[in-house]
């Protein structure tokens, strides 16, 4: 057998980063000042809020997730760090009945359409 050495371990792609049309870190920081959004409904939600991808969102747009990459930033809740993990153990269908007061989907909408620099963020990008 002959020695490939550690480049036949290494993937043959690169991680490409992020589209900048999908990234919205200042929506994230601003999303990360919220409540959670599960709102007292999680007995055990605590820890810092961050903010967390609805990965179903948008199915069918540009915004979906893809293999291998995250749904669009905009397209995120907060979340504490407990609720967070629980939504990743159950599952968002799960989560959404037990812990949220309406679809993860269209809470993070109505996030996105109350952030204050929503409308910079989308001149900036066309």
């Amino acid at each position: 057998m002959t020695y490939l050495g550690p480049a036949s371990l290494r993937s043959r792609f690169k991680k490409a980063p992020r589209p900048d049309w999908k990234v919205a870190d200042s929506f994230r920081q601003w999303l990360r000042g919220r409540p959670c959004a599960c709102a007292g409904r999680n007995p055990d939600c605590n820890g810092p809020v961050r903010s967390a991808h609805v990965d179903y969102a948008a199915k069918g747009t540009p915004d979906a997730k893809g293999t291998a990459t995250k749904v669009a930033d905009r397209w995120c809740i907060p979340l504490t760090d407990s609720c967070h993990k629980l939504q990743h153990t159950i599952g968002w269908p799960e989560f959404e009945k037990r812990f949220l007061p309406a679809k993860a989907e269209l809470l993070a909408a109505e996030y996105w359409s109350r952030w204050p620099s929503r409308a910079k963020w989308e001149s900036e990008r066309g």
